[in-house]
């Protein structure tokens, strides 16, 4: 029998997903921390499959000392911490949960919406500070107002269902032709979006497209009054503008769940940002889908995806692989490649198979530009001699028999 594979997860991935690949007949160490890039070097050596969340960088240097890693899991929305395209390259497919913490960011948002309109965020700390100013200047009800969602993507359009819910009218921009939901409306551009909206959320990722997409000039597009929101990523907004922006009273509020530099560690002290002390600004510490839901959701979703990988060779879902599902059948024998994108691979492959005088009962292959993913059941239990054949092969990354 082979041996179990070796799974770490790190960053308090929620249990579910350590009892999920226990279950699977795993070996799985679960660390609460995340780790430096030299600490993790030493303690992803023997390691197949690699959890993490949104603190733990996997560089090239990380990957280059992972000779066993296989798929690495990013219990979180966000892949940027991982080196993708150098993971790609050495065979090892990358998960992540797009799906799981929607509906917590979502809820946020519209709190965060409600908040601003009535400067809560104000009025709860001058209660604290044994302050009681009752008015209601300034204090807005958010029916009849517009949303301008940038991004219409997951999280956008359910935070787009749930203002609707409040009486606000829904506008989004989004780069990608989207079906709107609802009554929705998609607009032109970005600037069109900031000029009409009353409240404008942003749910894009981290790209060289968006880094910085809100800056000087798009906030002063935006109406007199208006709030921002960011629940994204941290380097989409020019804090400081946006700072510049609040003091001057040409944005009415902002809420801010990310930053441009974050503290590694929870419980961090003397965390600064030029935002800290502005009127009628929400700041939280990344929490936007920090919710007990959304993280046992989230890890089902990647050990599910991970397990997939391991067990089936299934990589719908990956960031950085050609999307492959070949449902098994009793009796056959499986093994996958990955492989250069060259031509002749499926043909020297298959020549390897007709050697051993095995037959094929199914196989998938699909690529993208760089690499090229099989895999490949077969009626003869040769798979193991296919596989020590395949690694010969000058095309080949990673072959394995599952």
């Amino acid at each position: 029998m082979a041996p179990a594979l070796k799974v770490l997860l790190l960053e308090n991935i929620h249990k579910v997903a350590e009892d999920q690949l226990k279950s699977e007949g795993f070996e799985v160490t679960r660390i609460d921390t995340s780790m430096k890039e030299d600490e993790l070097i030493k303690r992803v050596q023997g390691v197949q499959l690699l959890g993490i969340r949104s603190k733990t960088q996997i560089t090239a240097r990380v990957l280059d000392a992972a000779k066993d890693l296989l798929a690495i899991g990013a219990f979180c929305i966000g892949t940027n911490q991982v080196a993708l395209e150098p993971a790609m390259k050495k065979g090892i497919s990358v998960f992540n949960a797009p799906f799981s913490n929607t509906r917590s960011v979502a809820e946020l948002v519209i709190a965060e919406i409600v908040m601003l309109s009535r400067q809560l965020a104000d009025r709860i700390r001058e209660m604290h500070q044994g302050k009681w100013r009752k008015l209601a200047t300034g204090a807005h009800e958010v029916r009849g107002k517009t949303l301008g969602v940038v991004g219409y993507g997951h999280i956008g359009t359910q935070v787009g269902i749930l203002a609707e819910f409040f009486g606000m009218r829904v506008i989004y921009f989004d780069v990608a032709t989207k079906l709107p939901l609802g009554n929705c409306s998609p607009v032109a551009t970005l600037d069109q979006l900031l000029q009409m909206s009353d409240f404008v959320t942003l749910h894009v990722p981290e790209t060289a497209q968006t880094k910085g997409m809100i800056g000087e000039a798009q906030l002063k597009r935006m109406k007199l009054g208006a709030y921002l929101l960011n629940n994204a990523r941290g380097t989409v907004v020019d804090i400081d503008a946006l700072a510049a922006a609040l003091k001057a009273g040409h944005v009415g509020g902002a809420a801010v769940d990310v930053y441009p530099d974050e503290p590694e560690a929870n419980s961090s002290e003397g965390f600064q940002s030029p935002l800290q002390g502005m009127p009628n600004t929400i700041l939280t510490p990344h929490i936007g889908g920090s919710t007990l839901e959304a993280q046992e959701a989230i890890g089902r979703e990647v050990a599910t995806s991970l397990t997939k990988f391991a067990r089936s060779g299934t990589t719908l879902g990956s960031v950085n692989f050609p999307g492959v599902e070949l449902l098994r059948t009793g009796g056959t024998h499986r093994l996958v490649n990955v492989h250069h994108n060259v031509p002749g691979v499926l043909r020297d492959v298959n020549k390897l198979v007709s050697d051993q005088n095995a037959n094929i009962h199914a196989q998938v292959l699909s690529t993208n530009a760089d690499i090229g993913y099989l895999v490949m059941d077969l009626d003869n239990p040769v798979n193991e001699e296919v596989v020590d054949a395949m690694r010969k092969l000058s095309s080949t990354i990673v072959a394995r028999a599952i």
